[in-house]
């Protein structure tokens, strides 16, 4: 676990507000709006997970921020789900847990460290991320299924 200032971030799934990071998601995010909670879920097992927290996660502390990371542990990252509670922006709080995930171990990766933003841009930049060419990257894209 990670303490600054009255917040904590940490790893462990079992502190997760799954509620709380689901609703966000669903009815907030640009980027996974209207994701089933079953799909959303299952994201949640097979990724790394950084919770981000008011106070102490398991003595009342409260989910305010969270994000996730895909990855091999070797050779391949993706960043994804990054978000900060509204009430709480302004504090650089986001900036904090994005860079405890790039300084975690399990993520010191050989090949790529990869991440999607319509609109944060400069928070990434910050910690050696740039855009890309474009026609470099390619995806499969699917709605989500019912």
């Amino acid at each position: 676990m990670w303490r600054r200032d009255g917040f904590t971030i940490s790893t462990d799934p079992a502190h997760l507000d799954r509620d709380v990071i689901w609703r966000y998601l669903h009815d907030e995010s640009y980027w996974a709006n209207g994701v089933p909670r079953e799909l959303f879920d299952r994201s949640l097992e097979r990724s790394l997970n950084f919770g981000l927290f008011e106070g102490e996660p398991g003595r009342g502390g409260k989910q305010i921020g969270f994000s996730r990371v895909v990855t091999d542990g070797a050779t391949f990252a993706w960043l994804c789900d990054v978000f900060v509670l509204p009430a709480y922006r302004g504090r650089g709080l986001a900036t904090w847990l994005v860079g405890t995930v790039v300084e975690h171990p399990d993520l010191q990766v050989q090949r790529g460290f990869v991440l999607a933003t319509r609109d944060a841009h400069g928070l990434y930049e910050k910690f050696g991320w740039k855009s890309v060419e474009a026609g470099r990257f390619m995806r499969i894209a699917r709605p989500y299924r019912t």
